[in-house]
């Protein structure tokens, strides 16, 4: 007796592979759309101060000045809105530095500027008394950038150009100078050091309506010109011979790339302090989930990464309350082994 195959089992098989995995993509977008929701209603519903979800709904819809609607509109949006921004951040120029080094293992401190983004905020606090955050994002930005264009003039000297190898290399040198730098600057002023000794570890509790202020553009404009890098990083991935014969720029590509990974560290960085493995363990999710095509990629990291974020920093808050622990510190204790399960037990996806 033949057996009946549903309907629907051959209307998936009947369907070309790429339309199936379009649809798998598409899915897994909306997936990681929806971690992202449900992470900014717990961001917003829990914290330090227990509120009850019906004030928090109040709060959101009318402020009539309350210490909630204080507590809500004051500390948590803010605090939310800086995660979004930051994580976004963050994934997306991790993704985009392990497109360009062609490094899996490659994260947002691989070319040296989240160094270069520290080292200029300490040195705003150190040498000239600045807390602010416009000084902060400021500085950290000059920062960033003076790192980025030492790693790609150490990387394009020579013959070949800015290669992978080179810009890796070239950053772990930068990487450790700034490092160096920073730490000394930091050592040398006690009490700048305990001004930062929080933000070092990476935290979104100083989060302000400043905060967004002041990096928004920065990240905006990072993010644009990363979605704009995705077909030559396609072709990079193909190695430089095979992306010169399809026609891509390779310096163009690396330097818009390296510009915009400035961009995005020096902001976040200046926002939340140098946080890590949230861009070193959000593309190998979103490769392992969509593949290796940079079109996929870059939405998913942009999406997963800041879930990941508002995730740590709503568990920091209640799990030793009522003080907190930064999202840096869950990031790492999470991240660490999340990522050396996805290394052992799932195939590396090269960018």
């Amino acid at each position: 007796m033949a057996t009946k195959v549903p309907a629907a089992a051959l209307d998936r098989a009947d369907q070309p592979p790429a339309r199936r995995r379009t649809s798998t993509r598409t899915l897994a977008v909306l997936g990681a759309l929806l971690l992202l929701l449900t992470a900014i209603a717990l961001s917003l519903a829990i914290g330090s101060r227990s509120l009850s979800l019906s004030t928090v709904v109040h709060a959101l819809f009318d402020d009539d000045g309350s210490t909630a609607s204080s507590v809500i509109w004051d500390v948590r949006v803010p605090r939310t809105l800086a995660g979004i921004a930051a994580g976004a951040a963050l994934g997306v120029a991790g993704a985009l530095i392990q497109a360009l080094t062609r490094n899996p293992l490659a994260d947002p401190g691989l070319l040296g500027i989240n160094a270069g983004a520290a080292a200029g905020v300490v040195l705003s606090i150190t040498a000239l008394g600045l807390t602010s955050m416009w000084a902060s994002v400021w500085f950290a930005m000059a920062g960033a950038v003076v790192a980025g264009l030492l790693v790609y003039s150490l990387a394009s000297g020579g013959r070949g150009g800015a290669t992978p190898e080179r810009l890796a290399l070239g950053g772990a040198v930068i990487a450790a100078v700034f490092t160096g730098i920073g730490q000394t600057l930091m050592l040398l002023d006690a009490q700048a050091l305990d001004q930062l000794r929080f933000w070092s570890v990476g935290s979104l509790a100083r989060a302000d309506s400043e905060t967004l202020t002041t990096i928004t553009p920065f990240v905006a404009v990072g993010l644009l010109l990363a979605l704009s890098l995705v077909r030559p990083l396609n072709a990079l991935a193909l190695g430089d011979d095979t992306a010169r014969a399809l026609g891509a720029h390779l310096d163009r590509t690396r330097f818009l790339g390296l510009l915009a990974v400035t961009l995005l560290c020096g902001a976040a960085t200046a926002a939340v302090g140098p946080l890590v493995f949230v861009g070193l363990a959000v593309p190998h999710m979103a490769r392992m989930i969509a593949g290796a095509d940079q079109r996929w990629t870059l939405p998913l990291s942009m999406l997963l990464a800041p879930a990941l974020l508002l995730y740590a920093d709503v568990l920091g808050r209640v799990v030793v309350r009522p003080d907190e622990l930064d999202a840096g510190v869950v990031t790492a204790v999470i991240g660490a082994p999340v990522f050396i399960a996805l290394v052992r037990h799932r195939r590396v996806v090269a960018g």
